[in-house]
């Protein structure tokens, strides 16, 4: 049951993730799933202070860490593969 609960989490966060960066039209449920699901991870490495994930659950400030961290990914993402650049 929990890993039902994190893919539909991640699924949510990454979703919300690539609304804010600009690239939902680009990625698809599996890519909006990983990024939520990776950038949960980074999130509440990062919020920890590079102690581990933080503590087990799920709730509000949780999914805004995860929302953050989703997005540094997409964005990581974004700059190594060269789609983040535009030119005028």
């Amino acid at each position: 049951m929990s890993l039902i609960i994190t893919i539909l989490a991640g699924a949510l966060i990454g979703w919300i993730a690539s609304m804010i960066m600009g690239t939902n039209a680009r990625m698809g449920a599996l890519a909006n799933i990983i990024a939520g699901i990776v950038g949960s991870a980074i999130g509440g490495f990062i919020l920890s202070g590079g102690q581990g994930f933080g503590a087990p659950g799920f709730n509000f400030v949780q999914i805004i860490v995860g929302v953050i961290g989703a997005c540094i990914l997409i964005g990581v993402v974004k700059l190594l593969s060269g789609r983040g650049t535009t030119t005028v």
